[in-house]
């Protein structure tokens, strides 16, 4: 019997992922550079296809969520976010009521809520406990969380970026706080995977929890020293009073957060009983399974840096 070509389909296997894995990363900087529209559709892409695996998987368990109204509730908090934070309309307010987008955008997520509920009570078999949580959880998971990722893009306050002015070498786009502290959230998340999985491999041995058993206690520590090392020098570069300190600190409450991310995607795949998401990257699985750990993140980084940077710039 002729062997199979086992190393021939490993070789394959690994060239696919780091393409699609260099595929996805340019693009993302690209979409975060240009910002404004161009990011908020590029969100509202992935989140999409993300609640649509997210509704699979819930339905592996006999869960029966209100996907198409959820779906929709999601593209209009992130269209009404974008709209409020700095797109169309942006401050605008009307000439009776004096309400701006802004309160439009706050009103959503509740709505969204009781449509949801609505729509689940209205259907020939009443929904469930379960479908309620599934259809909310999606909402809040898959909308409300990354929406703050248009909130943090949206900044434009230069002194929570002082050292960056002016535009980009070759570029007529202008630096502004919002795209260098989103990128600096996006590098702080890489940093924390490669260095759980560089320190993990090498030096890994206590597992780390039973919902992820190739995750180790090791390979944790890695990824939190390694996104700490990234966050201190961002924030020099970022011009934050004592950058090195509290840039650190930010990058161990993002790889914190990332983490948290990745084990709560892994609960959900375990108790689905399934390997991936879904299959939509070739060598990575499905879009859940790439972007679980940039869900917690933002809004996090946007309490931190609105809340928390200024107070501590100004002592």
């Amino acid at each position: 019997m002729q062997p199979l070509p086992q190393p021939r389909n490993r070789t394959r296997t690994s060239l696919a992922r780091l393409a699609s894995g260099w595929a996805a990363g340019g693009i993302g900087v690209l979409v975060v550079v240009l910002g404004g529209w161009f990011f908020t559709l590029a969100v509202g892409v992935i989140v999409h296809l993300g609640l649509l695996e997210f509704f699979r998987m819930a339905q592996f368990k006999g869960i029966r969520p209100a996907a198409r109204t959820t779906l929709v509730a999601v593209q209009l908090l992130l269209f009404t976010t974008e709209a409020a934070a700095g797109g169309w309309l942006a401050h605008s307010s009307t000439a009776t009521t004096g309400a701006s987008v802004g309160d439009v955008a706050a009103a959503v997520l509740p709505a969204s809520g009781a449509v949801i509920c609505g729509w689940l009570m209205l259907q020939p078999r009443t929904g469930t406990i379960a479908d309620i949580a599934a259809s909310i959880f999606g909402l809040f998971y898959l909308g409300f969380l990354p929406s703050h990722w248009i909130k943090l893009r949206d900044l434009t306050d230069p002194a929570l970026a002082p050292h960056l002015t002016g535009t980009m070498p070759g570029l007529a786009l202008p630096w502004t706080s919002g795209m260098a502290i989103t990128l600096l959230a996006c590098f702080l998340i890489v940093a924390t995977d490669i260095g759980s999985y560089v320190i993990g491999r090498r030096w890994g041995n206590r597992p780390l929890s039973p919902i992820s058993p190739g995750k180790t206690v090791e390979g944790a520590l890695g990824g939190v020293g390694c996104a700490a090392l990234v966050g201190s020098c961002g924030g020099l570069l970022l011009g934050w009073k004592m950058g090195w300190l509290l840039g650190g600190v930010l990058g161990i409450v993002v790889a914190l957060f990332a983490l948290v991310g990745d084990l709560t995607e892994s609960m959900m795949k375990r108790d689905a009983g399934l390997k991936d998401s879904g299959d939509a990257i070739p060598g990575h699985g499905g879009i859940l399974d790439r972007i679980d750990s940039y869900l917690f993140v933002p809004a996090v980084v946007y309490s931190l840096v609105t809340l928390a940077l200024p107070l501590l710039q100004k002592t």
